[in-house]
């Protein structure tokens, strides 16, 4: 063997060696940009890994918003399962990607996933003719839940949790302000007993007793260190309920008697997570809770096709939980509607984070919040993918959207408790 030959056969080998360590060391990074062929379920991806008690970095601002771990093959198998787009990099890549992040002139930064978020969703066990935005889509990502409701709560049971949503709910016992449209129908009828039952069983005299106890009993979760997300009239009904805990906001249809006298110049702003000065509605027929909501004014203004909101971008490195609440691959949002469809600006608590708006409508479409130990996040409207969905219509079908930038939004909110600032490898 000539000294080339050898120095040849010395070299193949070292090569050999070297790939070997790399592939031993090889990370899995799952990237959320628009090479990604199933956002949603990616989202999944990060909480299965979890689960199996692998840690996860989340890689802000980094090819929107991807997600990193050390590679398993039982990690490949189940994105390729899953159809998530996904690629393997060795140690030196990762470490490469890590510096670039660390890069003081970059807006990015790593966030380490710890550990899974127990999630339980606030929702009635009777059926209810609408879909829930949450629950459809951490059932597309295989992302397990819990269902809770008033008993649950009044129980304590809250404590179990680090993740709260509330669905499509009235928390000022007024049934969804359906009175005008459904108040024949079965399903209404239906929920007016079940709630009366339910009021009855736990002492109260009134549902919006009971909801306001239950509310109440939220709020202590949030403020002991529990995060908080609320869709459509979740957000702004729960406000409501706890800006009128002195007075009787409910007319006699829905309460049997009838609401206190000017009860809108004694509502107690002091009591309420974001908003504000506004005035609840007098008008038992009209389908909405107060001016807080913008559905009625902008009708005028806007149409489907001209309505987005934009996330702004904040400080990756000096801001992490607003940006991690915003990752998505796309910064404009289509605009959708729902019973509560977007905040007037007015009504905002000066200390809410606003992370999307209408700028020109003057309307916040997703706000977010500090109380005690805890967090919230409020998000207007009904569906990111049903521009206006309406009572009866059919679940939305995510087979059909899964790359939602809408709905990315509330899976952000979902791994957000997991979350803790990482330091960057050097």
């Amino acid at each position: 063997m000539t000294m080339t030959q050898l120095f040849k056969t010395i070299l193949f080998t070292i090569i050999c060696v070297l790939m070997s360590g790399q592939l031993m060391a090889a990370y899995l990074l799952i990237p959320m940009d628009d090479s990604q062929k199933n956002h949603l379920k990616a989202y999944g991806i990060a909480y299965w890994v979890l689960q199996a008690d692998v840690e996860v970095d989340w890689l802000l601002n980094y090819r929107g918003g991807s997600f990193m771990c050390k590679y398993a093959k039982e990690i490949e198998n189940e994105c390729t399962i899953r159809g998530v787009s996904f690629e393997i990099i060795a140690d030196a890549q990762s470490t490469a990607i890590l510096l670039e992040i660390a890069d003081p002139e970059v807006n990015m930064d790593v966030a380490k996933l710890e550990k899974i978020p127990k999630i339980a969703v606030y929702s009635p066990k009777n059926k209810q003719p609408w879909d829930d935005a949450v629950t459809l889509v951490l059932t597309y990502a295989e992302v397990p839940y819990d269902v809770v409701y008033d008993n649950d709560v009044l129980d304590g049971k809250l404590l179990l949790y680090d993740w709260l949503h509330l669905h499509h709910e009235d928390f000022t016992g007024q049934y969804g302000r359906f009175w005008r449209s459904y108040r024949s129908a079965p399903w209404y009828i239906e929920q007016v007993r079940y709630s009366e039952e339910l009021a009855r069983k736990n002492g109260f005299k009134k549902v919006s007793e009971l909801k306001l106890a239950v509310a109440n009993r939220i709020k202590e979760y949030a403020i002991g260190g529990g995060f908080l997300f609320a869709m459509c009239s979740g957000t702004d009904s729960y406000d409501i309920a706890l800006a009128a805990h002195e007075v009787d906001i409910c007319e006699d249809m829905f309460d049997g008697d009838g609401s206190t006298p000017d009860y809108n110049n004694k509502l107690d702003f002091n009591n309420t997570l974001a908003f504000q000065n506004f005035r609840a509605s007098t008008n038992p027929g009209e389908y909405e809770f107060s001016d807080i909501d913008a559905t009625s004014s902008r009708a005028s203004k806007v149409k489907q096709p001209t309505d987005f909101f934009s996330l702004f971008e904040f400080s990756a490195k000096w801001d992490p939980v607003p940006t991690m609440l915003c990752q998505n691959h796309e910064q404009i949002i289509k605009g959708f509607m729902g019973q509560t469809t977007a905040f007037r600006k007015q009504f905002i608590k000066p200390d809410v984070l606003v992370m999307g708006e209408n700028k020109s409508l003057q309307e916040a479409r997703y706000i977010h919040g500090t109380i005690g130990k805890g967090q919230w996040t409020f998000y207007g409207g009904h569906d990111p993918e049903d521009y206006q969905h309406f009572v009866y219509d059919p679940p939305t079908d995510l087979n059909l959207h899964p790359d939602s930038p809408g709905y990315r939004l509330i899976l952000n909110n979902i791994l957000f408790p997991a979350a803790r600032k990482k330091k960057q490898k050097t």
